[in-house]
């Protein structure tokens, strides 16, 4: 099958994205991830780096990144039932050792998950205008979800929101001490995402699968539309997006991050603007392919975008060294953490161009095949080759 580039070239772009809100979770406590004031106050700088990113980047990259898991499941059909359902198990495995052994932030759980149930709506569509509204309404039931979490939700502060010392020091604690103390707080932490995946959280990644599994279809995540359709498309949306996320925004600094507006309410507008900014980033890229594509940059991020589980699980490896083992974390302000992504960013740059120049897939990418093939029983015989 031969590859699409400029969606390779937006899948890079949403790893490395994704890594702007990472780098916070891996640096901070896990209150520290929505609610910049989360030890009862906040700096100017600080709470700028929060406004920006929430602006452009939070939930965002994750959202383009749910797009494009949608995408790909769709043009995986064609290799069938076993196929598909050994890829995603295999998915779901790692996205478990991921979670419990590295890291709690993980997301390939989540995406394993949900996509095993995904696949098969996308299959059984009757039409692309139906894979669509799907999605729509499966992402709107979210965040209805997310509306009555909101009204039945007590006035108390809770701890995940503004943790007190013994929060923070317990924290602290099993993240530095590592072993089997952290795996059973990341298994605890693990048992809370999967309520909130089920309860909320999974009916907008569907949505956004489903959504990008019918961009695919249509084929406009195939670059099939005019260059002045994806230029207007994707300044149209981010417009939008944006006037529906600032008000959110303001309203959040303004008071000053309180548990029972900012935790529910005022997460809305941003999850409604997501897939729209989402939409128009990707819309940009295919708008602007002719002026990006002969950029070295561009190429680069294509890499990244061909290893992108890959690249995913190196910044695991990174932070966590960073900030586990060689002392880092809670030493550094959200706005200073800032500086350490452009420096993961050209390792996983470098990375990539490197690997790619003598290999055809990520060593990582190649594993999952691999043993995909192998689970499905599709394994060529006398060919070292998946």
């Amino acid at each position: 099958m031969e590859r699409n580039v400029t969606l390779d070239f937006v899948r890079g772009v949403a790893i490395l994205g994704i890594l702007l809100l990472n780098i916070t979770a891996f640096g901070l406590p896990k209150a520290a991830y929505l609610n910049p004031a989360w030890s009862g106050s906040v700096s100017t700088p600080d709470a700028w780096t929060w406004a920006v990113l929430d602006l452009f980047a939070q939930v965002k990259f994750l959202t383009l990144f749910a797009l494009l898991f949608g995408a790909g499941l769709y043009m995986l059909l064609s290799r069938g039932k076993r196929w598909i359902q050994a890829r995603l198990t295999l998915l779901v495995l790692l996205g478990f050792f991921h979670s419990i052994v590295l890291w709690d932030g993980d997301i390939l759980l989540a995406y394993g998950l949900v996509g095993i149930i995904c696949w098969r709506l996308i299959r059984d569509a009757h039409s692309n205008h139906q894979l669509f509204n799907t999605g729509v309404v499966l992402y709107l039931m979210g965040i209805g979800v997310l509306i009555l979490l909101g009204a039945i939700a007590g006035t108390h502060t809770s701890r995940s929101w503004v943790p007190d010392a013994a929060n923070l020091q317990y924290e602290t604690w099993w993240k530095l001490t590592g072993g089997a103390v952290a795996m059973k707080s990341r298994l605890n932490l693990l048992s809370d995402n999967m309520m909130a995946l089920a309860a909320q959280y999974g009916w907008q990644l569907a949505g956004m699968m489903l959504l990008g599994a019918a961009l695919m279809r249509s084929g406009w995540l195939r670059g099939q539309f005019s260059l002045s359709h994806y230029r207007r498309t994707g300044l149209q949306l981010v417009l939008l997006g944006m006037v529906i996320n600032i008000p959110a925004i303001i309203a959040q600094w303004q008071l000053g991050w309180a548990y029972h507006w900012c935790a529910f309410w005022l997460q809305i507008p941003r999850e409604l603007s997501a897939p729209l900014q989402t939409i128009g980033y990707a819309a940009l890229a295919w708008g602007f392919w002719p002026q990006l594509a002969p950029l070295k940059l561009v190429a680069a991020i294509t890499c990244v975008g061909r290893m992108a589980l890959t690249n995913y699980l190196l910044q695991t490896l990174i932070c966590t060294t960073l900030f586990y083992h060689m002392g880092l974390y809670m030493t550094l302000t959200r706005f200073q953490l800032l500086g350490l992504v452009p420096v993961i960013w050209l390792i996983n740059l470098a990375v990539s161009v490197v690997w790619l120049h003598y290999f055809r897939q990520g060593p990582v990418e190649w594993l999952w095949r691999y043993l995909t093939a192998r689970a499905a029983g599709v394994v060529r015989k006398h060919s070292g080759k998946i």
